[in-house]
């Protein structure tokens, strides 16, 4: 048995080769805080963040794609892999993807929290090179490739071309920071004090990054910093703008970075296909538009792009018995094996 595994920052989504997505629930876990109980884990727990008692803990034990909290990851993978797979008889092979600029402790941290729940073998591919694979670029030619996958812990870009990846770059400037930057901007304007959910749910309502086209208004509630009363604010897209064409300008800054050391040869074939976004951000409102502005390149958003870095891990999947019976080759998109 085989699995590809996306244990994203926000996200984590479970790929099974005969069944597609089998999984898609948040990377959040709760916890007893003094005998270490797990209480509620994925969409559960999500919906418990900001409002535990005293004795419980809700965390994101991932931050920035790599593990925060090691022993939090190995029971949050262990319940969600158990929900997937029928018996533990069959030791699974997992594909699990990585950002592209990681050390090997974190590499090793990966491995060793999915090698936890006793799976035969790990293999590692890196998110950017999933989600081309995912959006159904063709990375195993002699042609260049752009992805910009944008997630919620981290920003993978990258040029692909012969199944690897020639110039990238991986930024933590992606969901959970634009969230960051709403709750502060409320904070800042109304005096309101917000949580990471609420920001989420305005970000994704009226998010955008370009002056919309028709005004969109959604209502935040909070508390009031002056007085510490409950209060709610009617945020227009407009003001939304103000809050993320900060962190979105950082994203492009990386973009032109990555396009400046790539090789010619290739750079004329991303003028030609253009660049391909992924990640739950790429659908933000007036994001392909800005990167096209500001790079004179046509934009693509990917089909489905949340699920294009699953999908691409669950399709690296059929280079497993190749890695299995030779040593990784060159056109082999899987990074290592462990």
């Amino acid at each position: 048995m085989d699995i590809a595994l996306d244990l994203g920052s926000c996200n984590t989504r479970v790929y099974l080769p005969e069944h597609g997505k089998v999984l898609d629930e948040p990377s959040v876990i709760t916890y007893d805080i003094f005998d270490k109980d797990i209480v509620a884990a994925g969409s559960d727990a999500y919906k418990t963040i900001g409002k535990t008692p005293t004795r419980l803990k809700t965390v994101f034990p991932l931050e920035g794609g790599v593990i925060a909290e090691l022993d939090l990851v190995e029971e949050l993978i262990s319940i969600f892999l158990s929900k997937v797979t029928t018996s533990k008889v069959v030791m699974p092979r997992v594909v699990a993807c990585i950002p592209g600029e990681i050390t090997e402790v974190e590499k090793r941290a990966v491995v060793n929290a999915i090698s936890s729940f006793g799976v035969r073998r790990v293999y590692l591919i890196e998110s950017a090179k999933a989600a081309a694979m995912g959006a159904e670029l063709d990375i195993m030619s002699p042609h260049g490739s752009m992805i910009v996958d944008i997630g919620g812990g981290t920003t993978d870009i990258a040029v692909m071309s012969l199944g690897g990846v020639a110039v990238s770059k991986t930024i933590k400037n992606a969901g959970k920071y634009m969230d960051g930057e709403i709750i502060k901007y409320v904070r800042r304007k109304y005096s309101l004090i917000i949580g990471e959910t609420t920001a989420e749910e305005c970000k994704k309502a009226i998010g955008c990054v370009l002056p919309p086209l028709e005004e969109k208004v959604f209502r935040v509630k909070g508390r009031d910093s002056m007085r510490g009363l409950p209060r709610f604010v009617d945020m227009k897209s407009s003001e939304i703008m103000e809050a993320l064409i900060e962190p979105a300008m950082n994203i492009i800054k990386g973009i032109r970075e990555v396009l400046e050391k790539t090789p010619p040869e290739l750079i004329g074939d991303i003028y030609t296909d253009g660049i391909t976004l992924t990640g739950g951000l790429a659908q933000l409102g007036g994001f392909a538009e800005l990167i096209s502005m500001q790079t004179k390149l046509n934009i693509k958003v990917a089909e489905n792009p949340a699920d294009c870095v699953v999908k691409g891990s669950g399709m690296a999947i059929e280079y497993v018995a190749d890695a299995e019976n030779n040593s990784l080759s060159s056109v082999n998109p899987l990074l290592a094996a462990y």
